[in-house]
């Protein structure tokens, strides 16, 4: 009986724990002063987009939105503008910092010009994250050529 009791009373007190770390983490959300920013770096273009939490995403672009046209939207340049564009555009409904999550960036050089365009926009990065798909034996090659 008085295991039961013990039980009883520890379940509580974890349950107590529980909503306390809900209740902090919903007023974080409420704030809405942290999001995500995706970074897509493709050979030909630059995607970034900034979210909340949630997913709702608060604003986004791309190099070819901010001006650059043709072998300009594959440049380091214009990633970092579309970068800085973008920042300046998700701290007017209130976003303050952002984790990055960058995938793709054949290269460092645009990985690090994006990350530098989000900081010089006003955003203040707390993570960044490479979420680049990589095969895990790929797809079968093909067949050996006969001469």
């Amino acid at each position: 009986m008085q295991k039961a009791k013990r039980l009883n009373i520890q379940k509580q007190k974890l349950n107590i724990r529980e909503k306390q770390k809900l209740n902090i983490q919903k007023k974080l959300r409420k704030r809405g002063k942290h999001g995500i920013a995706y970074s897509y770096l493709t050979p030909s273009n630059t995607i970034v987009t900034v979210t909340d939490y949630k997913g709702n995403t608060k604003t986004g672009s791309s190099s070819g939105f901010v001006g650059f046209t043709g072998s300009r939207r594959s440049t380091k340049y214009a990633a970092r503008a579309t970068a800085e564009h973008v920042a300046r555009a998700a701290i007017q409904p209130g976003i303050e910092s952002v984790e990055v999550r960058i995938k793709g960036g054949f290269g460092i050089g645009k990985r690090k010009y994006s990350l530098r365009g989000l900081k010089l926009g006003g955003l203040i990065i707390t993570k960044i994250r490479d979420v680049t798909p990589t095969p895990h034996n790929g797809c079968r090659p093909p067949k050996k050529r006969r001469v």
